[in-house]
């Protein structure tokens, strides 16, 4: 895919970049897979704001993606359609199996329309088959990667992401993820071939506020720019410094070098290399 540019004929204008949508097939999703999402924009059920800076946006229907795939194994499937997903940035496909079930799947980059995929225990090794971890070979490139045995693909399904198989060891697989941790997995996960599609998501260019608005973002500003009621890093006329040992979070707590993570569910025995390099085991 590539990148377009627009002339400069007003402001908001002259450095916007969009998505050419080469790959895409059709406008119009398959019906019988969407639903209308209420929106509550970042408030509970008592209307108080529990997510910040969520309001507006274009009108969407979810697609009902399939992150599992495995009741259908060794059945194949077309591709029919390439198309849009309003709800995230990776491309999807309309997938037709041979019993006549339509479903939507995360489509991979080279996915063209009439392409057959398939998943299986053991798959062949082709982009967009779906098969257990265990079975691919090292150094593959993989995606919509299961974390927890029948779980479900949680893992690696933006838009131009990829994990790597590092090694298969004993009963877990080393994957390197996108964040260049090391992760080991069990080899009964199921993971997709492949890398994801639409790679030049981060190169778009938003430029104007209310193109965020379109995507239900609303503006964010400094702490210091605020009213004392406000934020901790409240100040007085222009900006001055925050006055404090260490920035804050809005509620007094601080925003750096402290620890938060929960202890009792932990993650930590199953990665082997943080993202930023620090051999766990």
């Amino acid at each position: 895919m590539g990148i377009k540019k627009f002339k400069p004929t007003t402001p908001g204008r002259r450095w916007m970049t969009v998505n050419t949508f080469e790959e895409i097939t059709t406008s119009t999703p398959y019906k019988p897979l969407t639903v209308k999402l209420k929106k509550h924009s970042g408030r509970n059920n008592t209307w108080r704001i529990t997510v910040r800076h969520q309001w507006g946006g274009h009108a969407q229907r979810y697609r009902l993606v399939d992150f599992f795939q495995v009741d259908k194994k060794w059945i194949p499937a077309k591709v029919e359609t390439i198309e849009y997903d309003p709800y995230r940035s990776a491309f999807i496909s309309l997938i037709c199996y041979k019993d006549g079930e339509r479903r939507y799947v995360i489509a991979h980059k080279d996915m063209k329309v009439w392409d057959i995929i398939v998943t299986d225990d053991k798959a062949t090794l082709e982009s967009g088959n779906r098969m257990e971890i265990g079975n691919i070979p090292t150094w593959l490139q993989v995606y919509n990667l299961e974390l927890i045995v029948g779980q479900g693909a949680s893992s690696i399904r933006s838009a131009g992401s990829f994990g790597t198989v590092f090694s298969q060891e004993g009963e877990y697989t080393q994957v390197k993820m996108p964040s260049w941790e090391i992760r080991l997995v069990h080899k009964k996960c199921f993971a997709t071939l492949g890398q994801v599609s639409n790679p030049d998501h981060n190169q778009v260019v938003i430029w104007k506020a209310w193109r965020s608005r379109w995507m239900w973002k609303r503006p964010t500003v400094l702490g210091k720019s605020m009213n004392p009621v406000d934020h901790p890093h409240w100040g007085w006329e222009g900006h001055s410094p925050i006055g404090m040992k260490g920035p804050k979070t809005p509620w007094g707590l601080p925003a750096l070098w402290y620890k938060t993570r929960s202890r009792k569910n932990t993650t930590s025995k199953w990665i082997l290399r943080t993202r930023k390099g620090k051999l766990m085991m």
